[in-house]
């Protein structure tokens, strides 16, 4: 048992480099230090996120560490992720795509009332390309900008539940923050030889606690009523930035030329409290129908390069609801009947506000709203292993104000396994 430990932390931490590819498709990535990523199971993102309230005794619940102390069974899980979006700005679209791992992560039972995970999982994310044109009166090209970003920032995390009393889940978790950014700006005046390369290279490392709480009760001989809550503790990220202007060859901008500029710069991003609440009601590998509501006020940049007269940041909030239904999960004559079926729908405030006009007064939020819906196929002898698919619809943003729309597509597999590792011997 100890081996299969190893083997899985081993397997974790070697994957770690999956998480450095480009893994974003959102213009909006290019402001702070990326996109947050959700925290949580393609599973439950296929229910739009909702599950905080929710503890499983053979799955981990990503968003609540008071759920490890649910689990029966040693369970492994990753998930897969494919991005698809179509930018609108001016009457002109661009689209982009990207397919990554987005989370490995395994937990097991620690005695009777005890659970422990623990994995690796995107925390923030950065991918975008774009290209700007300037023209004089008469049509003719002046100068072209590109503008390229890549990497974010990943988590490593442990978790513990335990439940003191029937009904009542507590949990505390602990995760490590760690990540690389790159930002650059190539421009290119007509007729000039050489090209101009602004670059900043962050290196990202800070640590966050999470602790929550899950309680249920019947209220008949077969529905439960289930409460939640997470509460991800305020926060310091600290960041050191590399600063660069060079001259570079407009047929390999990667090569530097004549350095103008070399800074390094210390940031701290200050992240406060966000707290997660969530209410339940179903019945055990059955059904259930929940909402999530998440809030947090709004974040901090100090001594950032990332800070730009064009940006603010407010409130994060979001609303979701969703659930799953699964007809007869031990069914024996009916294979669909064991098939678990799952939808949602969320609407978010990403706490970002863009001055899109560049007047200094204009700052525009950027909301998001999407439905989601999949599928859980069981494998295995047990019945209780999953194979998933999901997929989401949404949009981000709006045309108005010199904003960008954002119209997306995303699908989702994850593997769920699991294993019963304690159990205690029977002597005859």
């Amino acid at each position: 048992m100890i081996k299969k430990i190893i083997v899985v932390i081993i397997t974790l931490f070697i994957s770690a480099s999956s998480f450095s590819q480009i893994n974003n498709t959102s213009v909006y990535s290019f402001f702070g230090i990326g996109d947050k990523n959700n925290s949580a199971t393609s599973e439950q993102l296929s229910m739009a996120g909702v599950g905080v309230a929710l503890g499983e005794s053979h799955r981990i619940n990503l968003s609540n560490p008071a759920a490890n102390a649910a689990l029966q069974f040693t369970n492994y899980t990753l998930g897969l992720v494919s991005k698809n979006s179509w930018a609108k700005q001016n009457g002109e679209t661009q689209s982009a795509a990207a397919t990554y791992l987005s989370y490995m992560a395994m937990g097991f039972n620690v005695g009777e009332k005890g659970g422990v995970s623990f994995g690796l999982l995107p925390n923030t994310s950065v991918g975008y390309n774009l290209l700007s044109i300037n023209y004089d009166d008469d049509g003719n090209i002046l100068d072209v900008s590109s503008f390229k970003g890549e990497g974010g920032t990943s988590r490593v995390f442990l978790g513990f539940g335990y439940s003191p009393v029937k009904g009542l889940n507590l949990g505390l978790q602990g995760d490590y923050v760690f990540g690389k950014i790159t930002n650059s700006i190539v421009n290119k005046v007509v007729d000039a030889t050489l090209a101009t390369k602004y670059e900043t290279i962050s290196n990202i490392s800070g640590f966050k606690l999470n602790a929550g709480f899950q309680y249920t009760t019947k209220i008949s001989d077969f529905t439960q009523v289930y409460a939640g809550g997470s509460f991800i503790l305020g926060n310091d990220i600290e960041a050191k930035e590399k600063e660069y202007l060079y001259t570079v060859n407009p047929l390999s901008t990667s090569i530097a030329k004549d350095t103008i500029l070399n800074n390094t710069n210390f940031s701290n991003f200050k992240n406060p409290l966000k707290s997660t609440v969530g209410v339940g009601v179903g019945r055990d590998n059955k059904w259930y129908a929940g909402v999530d509501y998440s809030f947090q006020k709004a974040a901090e940049f100090r001594g950032s390069i990332y800070n730009s007269p064009n940006v603010q940041f407010s409130d994060y909030s979001k609303f979701a609801v969703g659930g799953f239904y699964t007809p007869k999960y031990n069914s024996i004559l009916s294979y669909w009947n064991r098939v678990t079926y799952r939808a949602g729908f969320y609407m978010e405030n990403s706490g970002l506000m863009i001055d899109g006009e560049k007047n200094g007064n204009n700052f525009e939020e950027v909301n998001n709203i999407g439905i989601s819906f999949g599928v859980g196929l069981p494998v295995g002898k047990q019945q209780l292993s999953n194979l998933n698919f999901g997929f989401e619809f949404g949009k981000r943003g709006k045309t108005e104000s010199n904003l960008v729309q954002e119209n997306f597509i995303n699908f989702r597999m994850s593997l769920s396994l699991n294993d019963k590792w304690f159990q205690k011997r029977q002597i005859n």
